[in-house]
């Protein structure tokens, strides 16, 4: 597996590869290579300019690249180079002549550095270097170097070049481009290519080769794919117990729709992962579209295909036992299928919103939609998914009425022949249900319309799917660029500070290194060994590597890609949070102490850091969390100064960092990782790659800095990757690993290398002249040379290791001698695993969590504007909603569309969270900067006055114009408990997240809880008195959207005084010389509604309910302080949820 930041994979370097490989797959005539060594040793970057060399020779290939810290190997092997400065040209031409050219000049090539370096260094005053006596006649500006350029033979050469192209070589090359035009016409489904097009392949290639990835990829990611399978049975079983064996009376009439609309919803929502996944592959369907790989259509149109045999299997199965459990027509073949047909087409064709679900024709019938929005049901696959289903179903029934829809019953009664079933539709005295009446009568559907629908749903997911292939391929934005953001406020302050101009003139002082380490950390590692569990074995990554490291020095870690450089960083550092470590790691004479890891500095080979934040409010957060909290806060503003002066950030301080390409660049963002750290105070400091992706001159840098800090008595460990001889001279010590984890050399290098090299040739493997002995030893010790030395044995039986080892014996037992002098607060300090008491944490996390939030308007602007949308579109679709009673249910669907805003929301804050989470996890967790219970509460805190304001402009929306109670008893107890279920499902949301590894397994996971447990049972679609004795008596009872409803329906329900419209009315037929009131006397002195004239002798007209109260009893709340009751339960849920969610932190991970 590939793998990436946060998922394991193949290492940093192999990972890079595999980018390489993938471009040079395309065999492009011209190639463009931008820093593609990054991350690479200096073999493997050889390596893959000899590739490209061999490609310009053999295949004529035309090759461009630029290359940071390139070694005079891989610069030798360039024709022409170019030289640029400030934009400007300053030099093109021969390769084998630029050297000569800039020291004509007057600049002097120092003995062992690389040329590029040497060029890049020229326009810079601080890193060149110019012959005695001729200061005065080199160029100093960009423009000074581009006249000299100009005016020299090597520009006349180069225009000469370019005008002897004689123009029957261009016409011949044009030719030749038209023929493989025609070419690619006649290639199968060539004519879906337009003229002009850059892709090579013809679109039904593109499509085959991308559908054939798409299953590699989910065959690569099985379990996720496995936990949306699991989900499917999952719901099916659970859902399908709760609809348990529906009987063929009048019992199920209200219950078999919802048992039918179950699937749609349950599905809808199940497709917006697909959402997810679409926006997680979006980067590398942008890189390919840019590299003229294949088109975005084509990848739509190959995930649709994918997604076509996936999401039949598992609907089948989700079918197969969600119809038998509910009891759906066992006796017709027909109907199973024509139900998995048209659930299928609905998964395939459908979205989902808050509409979809209003609108399918459940939750309000067509019939009863305010002319205003109907419109909306006809363009809503949803609509004619549940007609389809529903006349399917119940269409072709005939289901005898019992009670207590068949009135009146009761001992009394029995054998009555005048007696009418309260069904809309049924006939007087009727005591059978006609299918296809009912469902005319109630949801304005009918057979007829089954196929008809069928054919609408195909020709949904065909519109969808063109709509998707058209998006992606007109509107999919690479975001290109690069720009640096600045904090708007904090800006101008620092405009006026830039008033003065000595102050905005300042440069940072080297010397002040000194003030800012003061540590004498002796830090010694012996026989580490680290070992991971792989495929179900134990697999051995690092074998008794052993190592020490003293005040002052500055020591290199090196080896070739997938040596296990990272791997050791992180097991010295305590970053492993997995697998089996070995050995012993001794810092002072002692075992490292809990507080090891925030009192070290860890610079990571990934620059990840808070987006939002400035460098300075970044600075500030590590600083004050990561040092003692007897600091006072004055002092480590103080400290963070000098860091910013040390490493240039004074300027940009009031930066936001941003991400890649809209932030700081990646050498800013290097030194503010290092910044971040050194602001702790680190009594020993760890870099991972610090110089990688950076040029010559910026890696140079960063080298002085790590050896000023080493002189000042810092113990700085450091990866490396192709370093050039100068800033290989910087380190002190060198540690070098081979393939395996196993050590072939740790000691001294001296000066230029000499005990080093010294070393490799007494054992067979000499340094040639000139070359760098940073590439040299890495050769040598991958093989590349032929030789066949074990290189980890030869240091096993060296006498060097003799001397490591008795050295570090003797580190130890002098470190452990001067422990005596740590004082009682040094011991104190060590018992705590974090520097400062929790609730300081918590506070200034949730500041930064703010300030994100507030720097991140389209997240919020969003959610708010979710809720003003649901609210409206609700509030209208429920206008002014009478005292009938059909009116009551439409209360109730009112309240329960309120509940869908929640699918919505969660995943707008899940990827926020995880993101969030992923950051904590990578960096401050490890360094332990703050406690997970900080995060968490942090997380929710930070969301109070959105959730607030969500809920407020909610309840103006959607409580009024649905034509709700005005007091304020009523009024308030509603609008309170919305702003609870605001946080409800927000600690759900992010209860959920926290236990996903990823964004796409969060969304998978919300509608197994979210429609399956949470809304299925709550007592809306199903009863309280229907819902299976096996659910009845917990799930019910635990599930905090039984009190959510209950919250928001009592207040609004319960006082109704319930008018039945004529309609609404069951006309039961009277005996001879008998009044309604005495024939309906015992029924009604046992069950609720009244009869509308008790001295009527024709026929008596019932309605089913008198007041709100008696609907409520209905639903199993059976007085009216259950409202405020449930209200104070869902104050209990929300403290739960967040302590599961905190809870998350020392299981799940792992």
């Amino acid at each position: 597996m590939v793998g990436n930041e946060f998922i394991r994979g193949v290492s940093g370097g192999e990972r890079k590869r595999v980018s390489v490989a993938e471009v040079m797959a395309t065999q492009a005539p011209v190639q463009c290579w931008d820093n593609s060594t990054r991350g690479l040793d200096a073999s493997n970057a050889l390596d893959l300019v000899r590739v490209l060399r061999r490609s310009a020779d053999e295949e004529h290939k035309t090759i461009v690249a630029t290359l940071y810290q390139a070694g005079n190997g891989i610069f030798d092997l360039f024709d022409k180079v170019l030289v640029l400065s400030e934009g400007r040209e300053i030099y093109y031409g021969p390769a084998t002549d630029a050297r000569k050219y800039f020291e004509d000049m007057g600049f002097v090539y120092a003995p062992g550095a690389n040329v590029a370096d040497f060029l890049t260094a020229v326009a810079v005053p601080t890193e060149r270097t110019i012959a005695p006596g001729r200061e005065g006649s080199v160029p100093n500006t960009a423009e000074e170097f581009e006249a000299r350029y100009k005016s020299s033979r090597h520009f006349e050469d180069m225009m000469g070049r370019m005008t002897a192209t004689r123009e029957d070589v261009l016409a011949r090359e044009v030719d030749d481009l038209k023929a493989i035009r025609e070419l690619e016409k006649n290639r199968t489904f060539g004519f879906l290519s337009r003229v002009g097009s850059p892709y090579h392949a013809s679109f039904y290639k593109q499509v085959m080769a991308l559908t054939k990835r798409q299953f590699e990829i989910l065959w690569g990611d099985r379990w996720s794919n496995a936990l949306q399978l699991a989900s499917s049975i999952i719901m099916a079983l659970v859902v399908g117990s709760l609809n348990y064996n529906l009987p063929s009376t009048s019992q199920s009439i209200f219950t078999r729709p919802g048992a039918l609309f179950f699937p749609i919803m349950l599905w809808a929502m199940n497709m917006m992962s697909e959402t997810v996944a679409s926006f997680m592959g979006r980067p590398i369907l942008t890189r390919h579209k840019r590299m003229a790989f294949n088109r975005p259509a084509a990848y739509a149109v190959a995930c649709i295909l994918t997604d076509i045999p996936v999401v039949c299997f598992m609907y089948s199965l989700f079918e197969l036992v969600y119809y038998f459990m509910v009891g759906f027509q066992k006796h017709s073949a027909g109907n199973f299928f024509t139900l998995w047909f048209v659930y299928l087409l609905n998964t395939l064709s459908g979205f989902v919103t808050m509409l979809t679900m209003v609108y399918a024709g459940y939750l309000i019938p067509t019939t009863s939609m305010h002319p205003w929005f109907r419109w909306i049901a006809w363009i809503n696959p949803a609509t004619y998914a549940f007609e389809a289903v529903i006349a399917s179903e119940i269409g072709s029934r005939t289901m005898e009425c019992v009670a207590p829809q068949l009135v009146p019953h009761g001992p009394t009664y029995e054998g009555s022949t005048h007696r009418s079933c309260t069904v809309q539709g049924s006939a007087q005295g009727d005591t059978m249900i006609n299918g296809e009446e009912y469902i005319e009568f109630r949801y304005g559907a009918t057979s007829g319309h089954i196929w008809r629908n069928v054919g609408i749903l195909i020709a949904f997911w065909i519109f969808f799917a063109i709509s998707a292939a058209i998006a992606f391929e007109v509107n999919l934005h690479s975001g290109s660029g690069s720009k640096i953001l600045y904090s708007r406020r904090q800006y101008k302050a620092q405009l006026k500070e830039a008033d003065d101009v000595e102050k905005a003139q300042k440069k940072s002082n080297p010397d002040e290194v000194d003030t800012i380490s003061t540590s004498s950390t002796v830090f010694t590692f012996k026989d580490i060994s680290y070992f991971v569990h792989h495929e179900g074995q134990e697999k051995q990554l690092l074998q008794n590597v052993s190592g020490y490291v003293k005040p002052g020095q500055l020591v290199a870690l090196m080896g070739s890609s997938g040596a296990g450089k990272t791997t050791l960083m992180d097991v010295l550092a305590q970053r492993k949070d997995s697998g089996r470590i070995e050995g012993s790691i001794i810092v002072n004479g002692m075992p490292q102490g809990i507080s090891f890891q925030r009192t070290t500095g860890y610079c990571e080979q990934n620059d990840v850091h808070e987006p939002t934040a400035t460098v300075l409010e970044a600075l500030l957060f590590s600083a004050r969390l990561r040092q003692p909290k007897s600091v006072p806060d004055f002092e480590k503003q103080e400290h963070v100064r000098r860091i910013m002066d040390l490493l240039e950030f004074t300027v940009l301080q009031h930066a936001v960092i941003g991400i890649p390409g809209e932030g700081l660049s990646i050498e800013q963002r290097k030194r503010l990782t290092l910044a971040v750290e050194l602001v702790a105070k680190p009594s020993l400091l760890f870099l991972d790659e610090p110089t990688s992706g950076l040029d010559g001159q910026s890696a140079y840098q960063i080298c002085r800095f790590m050896r000023k800090l080493a002189a000042s008595g810092q113990t700085v460990i450091c990866t490396i990757h192709q370093p050039s001889a100068t800033l290989f001279d910087n380190f002190d010590v060198l540690l070098l690993l081979a393939k395996g984890g196993k050590t072939t050399y740790f000691g001294p290098t001296g000066e230029n290398s000499a005990v080093l090299l010294d070393y490799f040739a007494r054992n067979g493997a000499p340094c040639e002249p000139g070359m760098n002995p940073a590439e040299h030893i890495v050769d040598v010790v991958q093989g590349r040379y032929g030789t066949s030395i074990d290189w980890p044995q030869k240091w096993l039986d060296s006498e060097e290791f003799s001397q490591t080892m008795a050295e570090l014996t003797a580190l130890n037992a002098s470190a452990s001698a001067g422990n005596a002098e740590h004082t009682a607060a040094d011991r104190e300090e060590d018992v705590n695993d974090f520097a400062n008491p929790v609730l300081y944490q918590i506070r200034l996390v949730t500041q930064r969590q703010l300030v994100a939030l507030w720097r991140n308007p389209d997240y919020v602007w969003n959610k708010i504007g979710l809720h003003v949308t649901n609210a409206l579109v609700g509030g209208f679709t429920f206008w002014q909603i009478g005292n009938g009673s059909f009116d009551l249910q439409l209360r109730l669907m009112a309240i329960f569309n309120f509940v869908f805003v929640a699918p919505g929301c969660i995943n707008q804050l899940q990827p926020f969270f995880i993101r969030n989470r992923d950051l904590f996890e990578t960096r401050e967790k490890k360094s332990k900067t703050y406690h997970w219970l900080a995060f968490v509460s942090a997380q929710l805190m930070s969301e109070i006055p959105i959730l607030i304001t969500c809920a407020t402009v909610y309840f103006a929306c959607w409580y009024f114009t649905a034509g709700f109670p005005v007091k304020a008893s009523a009024s308030g107890q509603v609008y309170f408990q919305m702003i609870l279920y605001e946080f409800l499902y927000t600690s759900i949301g992010q209860a959920i997240a926290a236990y996903s590894p990823n964004e796409y397994f969060a969304a998978l996971a919300n509608p197994l809880i979210l429609g399956a447990a949470l809304i299925s049972f709550c007592g809306v679609v199903v009863p309280y008195s229907l819902i299976p004795t096996f659910w009845r008596y917990w799930l019910y009872w635990l599930n905090p959207f039984t009190y959510l409803i209950g919250g928001l329906l009592e207040p609004v329900v319960w006082n109704v005084k319930v008018q039945c419209k004529p309609e609404e009315l069951t006309s039961i037929p009277l005996p001879d010389n008998t009044t309604c009131g005495d024939y309906m006397a015992d029924f009604l002195s046992d069950n609720a509604g009244y009869v509308v004239d008790a001295g009527s002798t024709r026929s008596c007209d019932y309605c089913a309910y008198s007041t709100g109260a008696d609907y409520m009893k209905s639903m199993n709340i059976n007085a009216s302080y259950y409202g405020w009751r449930d209200v104070g339960w869902n104050h209990g849920v929300v403290l739960y949820q967040l302590l599961c969610t905190c809870l998350f932190d020392d299981e799940v991970k792992n």
